[in-house]
């Protein structure tokens, strides 16, 4: 006697849903808006967009990685290009070579990027994570500016004011009415620190 299942009486295998990803993102935005991120669960974002909690887990190790998850992707084309800039190029504009490539990247994701941080700047527990994150930041710039031949404290104090720079950019990024993309905005914070650490702004002080 042979023993046969037909197909029709096993199990569908459980499927993801298309978009999952995208679809958690989207729901833990718009809540981390109305709510505030301390005030928003796991299970809430789960059920906005319409999938389980061991869904969002698949794609999230908590529900801060929603907004740092692509933090290591968008640090990797920006020390590369501070490592990679022209060779005659020094320290701070080697820096400001990898600011413009990194900003470039958040303007091309749009209002999206700007509203992440947006939220994390709201967040005390968030902005400190960030903090660290800039740290971790610096210190890799650091590196790439050291194998590009600069030594200390070039090194430290371009990297450090880059990093600068590019948190007063945000700011104003996410603050900003005129809407002007972040590259620009990075732009002309880098020129007000070149003009607050060129020789002639000294003679300004009264």
């Amino acid at each position: 006697m042979s023993l046969s299942v037909k197909s029709s009486t096993l199990a569908p295998v459980p499927r993801w849903k298309p978009g999952a990803r995208a679809r958690l993102q989207e729901a833990a935005l718009a809540l981390y808006d109305e709510r505030g991120f301390d005030h928003t669960s796991v299970e809430e974002i789960a059920e906005r967009a319409g999938l389980t909690k061991r869904t969002f887990f698949r794609h999230f190790s908590d529900k801060r990685e929603v907004l740092f998850g692509g933090g290591a992707m968008a640090e990797e084309p920006f020390v590369a290009a501070v490592r990679e800039a022209p060779l005659a190029a020094g320290a701070l504009d080697a820096v400001s070579y990898g600011l413009t490539v990194l900003a470039a990247g958040f303007d091309e994701e749009g209002e999206q990027a700007a509203r992440r941080f947006r939220i994390v700047r709201a967040s005390p527990q968030l902005w400190e994570r960030q903090l660290i994150k800039f740290a971790s930041l610096a210190e890799a710039v650091e590196r790439a500016l050291r194998g590009r031949g600069v030594g200390d404290p070039a090194a430290i104090l371009a990297a450090e004011s880059g990093i600068t720079a590019l948190r007063v950019a945000s700011d104003r990024w996410v603050a900003d009415t005129k809407e002007k993309p972040l590259r620009q905005l990075v732009a002309e914070v880098l020129a007000e620190l070149r003009a607050v650490a060129s020789p002639e702004a000294s003679h300004d002080r009264p």
